[in-house]
């Protein structure tokens, strides 16, 4: 009786050890799934000679003006948003700082790889005034972007919002697109304006929106071609 109890029991442990290591109980890799990203141009800004090197000026007050309604506007869609990413800029940093008054406790990352920066482009002027080292790491930083970024989203929808430059925007449009990115240039986003791009489960980019600023009044939007300059200062009386 011993013995059948001890046959039983190395047969019950041989069963389990195989159970556990057959594929069934392997680990399951995550199935991909829709990625949605969100690109925010910063608010309008102001040079100043004063502004630190490396951060640049900070928004004007029509940057300020621009940054709240387009907080409200992204708070109100129908969106959760799973990651919130920032440029390291001064300008990106305080349009994400008034948008993240919509999103209580969230907080935003910051990616340096979102810094505004010149990438090549068919403009010979705009090409004759960058040093050619300048523009190939531009170019190295925002195709980082792309690969780590525009891509399916594992396990699960995911939508992401990044708060960064009209050069980068247009750069990352334009590789999303799959045209040649050295023709960004032909594209025109305003500030606090919305791009987004639907990244299927299979890999393939749906550009939905460049530069939405539907959110703002016509007398709120600057930075665009062919937009007025504006200001919020009280006009002289009549």
């Amino acid at each position: 009786m011993k013995r059948f109890i001890a046959s039983v029991a190395l047969l019950a442990i041989a069963f389990v050890a195989n159970a556990a290591e057959s594929p069934a109980h392997a680990a399951v890799a995550p199935v991909p799934a829709t990625r949605t990203i969100y690109l925010v141009r910063h608010g309008n800004y102001s040079p100043d000679p004063n502004a630190d090197p490396k951060l640049g000026p900070g928004l004007s007050p029509i940057g300020v003006a621009q940054a709240h309604l387009v907080g409200a506007r992204l708070a109100g869609l129908p969106v959760k948003f799973d990651a919130l990413y920032v440029s390291p800029l001064q300008r990106a940093r305080d349009t994400a700082a008034v948008i993240a008054g919509d999103f209580p406790g969230r907080k935003f990352e910051v990616i340096d790889d979102l810094a505004e920066c010149t990438p090549p482009t068919r403009d010979a002027r705009i090409m004759s005034g960058e040093k050619p080292e300048d523009l190939a790491a531009c170019k190295a930083q925002l195709d980082r972007i792309f690969a780590k970024y525009f891509k399916p989203a594992q396990g699960g929808d995911r939508s992401e919002l990044f708060v960064c430059h009209g050069n980068v925007t247009r750069y990352l449009v334009a590789r999303a697109l799959g045209v040649d990115p050295e023709a960004w240039l032909g594209m025109s986003v305003g500030h606090a304006s919305i791009t987004k791009i639907r990244i299927e489960a299979n890999g393939s980019i749906r550009v939905i929106t460049v530069g939405d600023v539907g959110h703002l009044p016509p007398n709120l939007q600057t930075g665009a071609s062919g937009d007025a300059e504006r200001s919020l200062a009280v006009p002289g009386m009549p």
